[in-house]
């Protein structure tokens, strides 16, 4: 029997546990020490972006994120249903109404030419998410924002080191929010980073994120003691997973290299699947650089998902879906909503399916995934066939 494919294989590039040893050495693994600034200094260097701030999580930068924007119960914030539940939490939380906006069939992102319609004088905020670090349209969705004076926090969870128009995303709006879970393509197990675009939140977004009190202040050394001064919590990661991360991101270009060409051998071999109409591949817009972070198709319909999943798992092959719309679910019917309010977003997100990809996927585990997936079709033709045989009764 063939060795099981698994979803995802995380990818380690052998300086994790020596930086991880230097850490420990340096006696304070609590939180931003060396490898925490050097982590944000590599991202802001890297990337432009004027302040990063290393958190637990992306989900601990997206609450940042709510409370640096102020916002609080009655307001409203436009986002998709089509992402993680930390979206939605984030606003949520802050007692504050999540506004679900339908999703673009090429993109899979908000559909940026529906957020308008959604805009009422309740609107504090925009949540574009970067679905597989494919870039929102952000030029026009931040011409809307500046046109109704609303924040645009980007949720880039999948998107670090993806560009738009040569911008990276999570640099582009007032905020961004990073992911490094352990599904992600640079990875330290939890952790997330806070990107900051306006100058005038960076103050602010450090007391937040140090329970709310001025120590940064307090260790630059611009003030003789720091105390309790704004609404905040504890938003730092450990030193020990800044360690595992620095090894991550200073191999950025040798993993994007690695998972671009498992994307590639994907497009080519499926290729022929799509021209026949039986599958749909990832779409990327010209002017978006992508990080190559998943490599997805869509089924005819989610019956068709359903029974491919189930042909690939019995197979030793792990493919996966997501998202459940948060519209449908229990949450989404107490805020309001129903199953076909968003007829885009619950059609695609039920034809979705998530092929295995990992940095170390071999050429020939992929064309046993893809040998798999064109089985199923071809089964599913003999079987049409076989209930179907020619020369039978025709009517009209």
């Amino acid at each position: 029997m063939e060795p099981k494919i698994p979803f995802n294989k995380q990818f380690l590039t052998g300086k994790e546990l020596e930086y991880i040893s230097q850490a420990l050495a340096g006696g304070d693994i609590s939180a931003d020490g060396r490898f925490t600034r050097d982590c944000a200094r590599l991202l802001e260097d890297r990337f432009g972006i004027l302040k990063v701030l290393m958190t637990p999580s992306c989900t601990a930068a997206l609450e940042m994120a709510a409370l640096l924007c102020d916002i609080a119960p009655g307001d409203e914030v436009i986002m998709p249903s089509f992402t993680f539940v930390s979206t939605a939490n984030a606003v949520a939380r802050a007692g504050a109404k999540p506004v679900f906006v339908d999703i673009r069939a090429d993109t899979l992102n908000l559909d940026e030419g529906q957020i308008e319609a959604a805009i009422t004088p309740k609107t504090k905020a925009i949540i574009p998410v970067h679905y597989a670090a494919v870039a929102c349209e952000m030029d026009r969705i931040m011409a809307i924002a500046e046109k109704h004076g609303l924040l645009v926090i980007e949720d880039a969870a999948q998107g670090v080191n993806g560009f738009y128009n040569g911008r990276v995303l999570g640099s582009i709006g007032h905020l961004g929010a990073y992911s490094f879970h352990g599904t992600k393509n640079y990875i330290c197990g939890e952790g997330g980073a806070l990107c900051i675009n306006s100058p005038e939140l960076v103050e602010r977004a450090e007391i937040i994120r140090e329970k709310g009190t001025n120590r940064s202040q307090f260790v630059r050394g611009d003030v003789d003691k720091y105390t309790w001064v704004d609404v905040g919590s504890s938003y730092l990661p450990s030193e020990i997973a800044c360690a595992f991360l620095y090894a991550q991101l200073e191999a950025i270009d040798e993993i994007t290299a690695r998972r671009r060409a498992v994307y590639e051998v994907y497009r080519e071999q499926m290729s022929p699947l799509e021209e026949a109409g039986l599958v749909r591949g990832p779409y990327t817009p010209q002017g978006c650089e992508i990080n190559y972070h998943i490599f997805y198709v869509l089924l005819r319909d989610e019956a068709t998902r359903n029974g491919l999943m189930a042909h690939l798992k019995r197979n030793g092959i792990s493919a996966v879906f997501h998202y459940v719309p948060l519209h449908t679910s229990p949450m989404g019917a107490k805020l309001g909503y129903r199953d076909g309010d968003l007829p885009e977003t619950e059609d695609l997100s039920g034809r979705l399916l998530r092929l295995p990809f990992f940095p170390e996927l071999t050429a020939g585990e992929q064309l046993r995934v893809v040998g798999c997936v064109r089985e199923f079709f071809e089964r599913a033709t003999r079987q049409r066939s076989e209930s179907h045989p020619a020369g039978g009764r025709q009517g009209r």
